[in-house]
């Protein structure tokens, strides 16, 4: 017999998933590990990190990760650890105090739905601001006591961790996500097996298991198709945030709006309120639409229903920044839908297009939104008027400026962004109701209160961990992409503490314009080589994979960093994400934004900042345009000097130069024998006192409620309320005003008794009369005379809008009258306008049948 030297087959692997076993006497850190809360409380992040930091920093700060990856023998020496056990106990009492507040029942309820939720860095289902503002929307909501849930998705891979090469050169990595290591539980059916939804998609369905973050109290419901009931080609919708091409966008719309709310509806969860976060979510309304139809209503009752119900915040300044799905490609997916609503294909088309009718437009979300939500909000004033403009194609019938689109600017969770050395300053001088009272402008003004010293020492202390996490955290990825290491070392040790040290942080979108300070380098260079006033630049940012020109701006600003004349003075931090953004905004002196205006819609990274004591240096745009005082930051004009782009930023940067050179470095330098400015410190004081508490985001939770939610939820009610009879009525009412609109005659128009007589003086009253045949309507319309005057570009705007009063009715003849004063000499345009009346609808727009006369 022959003996092999070897004899070996191939070994079976199978797969073992062995969970941590916690000893029963910690049993309360699984359950705040399983709650988002901790993510903004201090006390319970120092206390996870205490158990064993080395591993905190492994596992990403990721608490269910820590308690996962620790041996049972550690964690049984934790369990015989008195202090611990201490520690444990009393975060644990804060945390079921505040969880066992019942939610306030005098406040409607609401359905929040967005495709991203900027949580915690653990958590990577969110890309940038929009993401980070509907994650704070949920904590505040939350801290309020607001009756809310949510709606997302629980993506494979999120969005990507950006390195960066040798070069310079964005790298996106998607990582996949560990769902069973995530501060995250499956949800159950009733069946006891995990809850599967299923959506119709063509002829066949996608099915999502659906997963809950306890986000406090609010609960927000996560939708995952990489499951093994789905195809290959469906398993991918909610692999990445916005990734894949226009059908898989489609796709994961289509998720998140019909899929949405079939898992409200198989959770039994209803709301008041219906508030979309962006466009991605509008499909919400179809599927509600086919609920009520389906419930016995019409078409035109359903929609009364879910349209008082359903508000839509937009916050792209721009018609290209919204998603419009070719009329094929939207029928593939929704070509069902429109018998379901009982409407024609045709009908459902029109509702998404500026122009009904227009067979080549393609359908757009945003407008589909606008015409199915009672309320539209823009998320600064600035970005309210803007929104006014884009969307008023769709009202034709009035001018922007007429438009019900509203706003709600921005504001941010002060506890997941205000450093712990700022809440414990602030607690320590502040009511103590601060906490409960964030948005209160007079509690903030115990700022001035504060001893100057004990200002700067805070300030200090965060930009030295600031100065202290750059080093730890980025000397292993700059050896990796920078190579010498020499180089390196020079970097690390020339990063000051003690410098003006001025951040920029966003994503790398062109008309974020981070290249502006570049535009002189030699005058840069004079700037941050000054040896007795060190001045610093941090920046860093993601472009998405797509935005060629964003990864060419990034590879630029590195290669300067680079330079002899740079190479500290201007740092690049690569992969930004919540745990970097929180030390910056906490540690640098100036928050630097420069976007072409008016294209920052809000913009919240500023606000974070000044919780802070971080003063800001912006361009009059988004939130910094209502929030800018004299004497607590500084702007650059909102005016626009040339037409020619490439102009302005040349004049904004030289602005820029001046206003560093002249103004903020003296200003910083101007110190005392204590070493610290005594001006900057005022500077800060007038910042916290002045601005903050109007951009927390308990102002804006507070303002949904008293500009929309609240006056929703009463018409929503109004029309619900005995088996929606006043809905049935309204639209009983709007038909009958569709089928006589063409036929209602204007039989005479008169100024002073006399017809077509235009020419009048200013400043002296005129009597005007209309007589309608309303043809049984009986009072069913209104009269305008309004007055525009044209601007120097040929813009038409509102001058005055005076409606007539009914003062006789003959029969179907109505006469309507109105005294006509114009205070202003000059030339102006004057018409008649007639629109449908009914105390019951919300606003003109709301059924928006305009005539015009003359």
């Amino acid at each position: 017999m022959k003996v092999k030297v070897s004899n070996v087959n191939t070994p079976v692997w199978n797969e073992l998933t062995v969970k941590s076993r916690i000893p029963e006497e910690l049993n309360k850190l699984t359950e705040i590990a399983h709650n988002i809360w901790w993510s903004w409380d201090s006390e319970a992040v120092i206390l996870f990190r205490d158990l064993d930091p080395v591993l905190w920093k492994e596992v990403g700060l990721n608490p269910v990760a820590l308690l996962e990856r620790m041996s049972f023998e550690k964690l049984e020496a934790l369990a015989n650890d008195k202090v611990i056990i201490k520690r444990m106990n009393d975060v644990y009492a804060r945390f079921r105090t505040y969880m066992d507040v019942k939610p306030d029942s005098n406040r409607p309820s609401v359905a929040y739905f967005s495709m991203e939720y900027g949580l915690s860095s653990v958590l990577k289902i969110y890309s940038g601001g929009l993401g980070v503002l509907a994650g704070d929307y949920l904590k505040e909501a939350s801290d309020s006591n607001v009756d809310m849930c949510a709606v997302g998705f629980l993506y494979r891979y999120g969005y990507f961790t950006q390195t960066l090469s040798m070069e310079g050169q964005q790298v996106a990595n998607y990582e996949a996500q560990n769902f069973g290591s995530l501060p995250l539980e499956r949800v159950i059916g009733k069946d006891g097996q995990p809850l599967v939804v299923p959506v119709p998609y063509l002829d066949n369905f996608v099915y999502a298991y659906i997963w809950k973050v306890n986000v406090g109290r609010v609960s927000l419901y996560l939708m995952d198709t990489d499951n093994e009931m789905n195809s290959e080609f469906d398993r991918p919708i909610t692999y990445q945030l916005y990734g894949g091409d226009w059908e898989n966008r489609l796709k994961q719309e289509i998720m998140l709006g019909i899929g949405g709310m079939l898992t409200l509806k198989t959770l039994g969860i209803k709301k008041d309120i219906y508030h979309c976060n962006e466009g991605h979510a509008a499909l919400i309304n179809v599927e509600r639409i086919c609920d009520y139809v389906a419930s016995g209503l019409t078409y035109n009752e359903a929609i009364e229903v879910v349209r008082a119900s359903s508000l839509y915040t937009v916050h792209t300044p721009v018609p290209a920044g919204h998603d419009y799905f070719d009329e094929g490609l939207f029928g593939k997916y929704m070509s069902a839908y429109p018998k379901k609503m009982g409407i024609t294909w045709g009908d459902l088309m029109d509702l998404g297009r500026n122009n009904p009718g227009d067979a080549g437009e393609r359908f757009c979300m945003s407008v589909f939104a606008c015409n199915t939500s009672q309320e539209v909000n823009g998320v600064s004033w600035l970005h309210g008027k803007v929104s006014q403009e884009m969307f008023s194609s769709i009202w034709k019938g009035y001018f922007p400026e007429e438009s019900h689109v509203g706003y709600v600017t921005n504001g941010v969770h002060f506890s997941s962004w205000a450093a712990t050395e700022w809440k414990k300053l602030y607690a320590k001088y502040f009511d103590s109701s601060f906490m409960y009272d964030l948005s209160n402008p007079k509690i903030w003004e115990a700022i001035y209160e504060v001893p100057d010293q004990e200002i700067w020492n805070t300030r200090v202390a965060l930009k030295n961990k600031l100065v202290d996490h750059i080093r730890k955290q980025f000397r292993d990825t700059w050896l990796n992409n920078q190579g010498d290491p020499s180089r390196i070392v020079s970097l690390l040790n020339k990063i000051n503490p003690n410098a003006l040290l001025i951040g920029f942080g966003r994503r790398f979108a062109t008309y974020k314009r981070a290249h502006l300070l570049f535009t002189d380098l030699d005058r840069l260079a004079k700037i941050v080589n000054n040896p007795n006033y060190p001045v610093q630049f941090i920046f860093t940012g993601k472009a998405h994979p797509y935005d060629g020109a964003g990864q060419g701006l990034i590879k630029r600003i590195i290669e300067i960093s680079r330079r002899p004349e740079f190479l500290g003075k201007i740092v690049f931090l690569e992969n930004y994400d919540m745990t970097l953004a929180r030390r910056l905004v906490s540690g640098v002196d100036i928050w630097l934004n420069t976007p072409t205006r008016p294209l920052e819609a809000s913009g919240t990274s500023g606000e974070k900042a000044l919780m802070n004591g971080v003063l800001n240096f912006s361009v009059l745009d988004g939130w910094w345009l209502e929030g800018y005082r004299e004497n607590a930051g500084w702007a650059l004009t909102e005016k626009v000097t040339y037409q020619n782009q490439e102009h302005q930023d040349q004049l904004d940067a030289a602005t820029i130069y001046a206003m560093l050179e002249n103004e903020i470095i003296p200003l910083y330098y101007d110190t005392n024998d204590e070493g610290y400015s005594e001006k900057w410190v005022q500077y800060i004081k007038n910042s916290i006192a002045q601005i903050a508490p109007h951009y927390t985001m308990k102002r804006q939770l507070d303002d949904y409620y008293s500009k929309f939610y609240n006056k929703m939820a009463k018409r929503f009610h109004m029309l619900a309320a005995n088996n929606c009879t006043k809905a049935k009525e309204l639209a009983a009412w709007k038909e009958k005003i569709v089928d006589k609109w063409d036929s209602i005659e204007i039989k005479f128009v008169s100024i002073n008794g006399e017809p077509n007589q235009m020419a009048i003086e200013c400043g002296k009253d005129y009597d005007l009369e209309v007589v309608v045949d309303e043809k049984g309507l009986d009072n069913a319309i209104g009269i305008e005379v309004v007055t525009v005057v044209t601007d120097k570009e040929g813009k038409q705007h509102i001058y005055s809008a005076e409606e007539f009063e009914l003062v006789k009715k003959e029969g179907d003849l109505h006469t309507f009258r109105v005294k006509y004063n114009l205070s202003n000499a000059g030339s102006f345009k004057v018409a008649f306008r007639m629109f449908p009346k009914n105390v019951d609808l919300p606003h003109r727009q709301d059924f928006c049948y305009v005539r015009w006369f003359n």
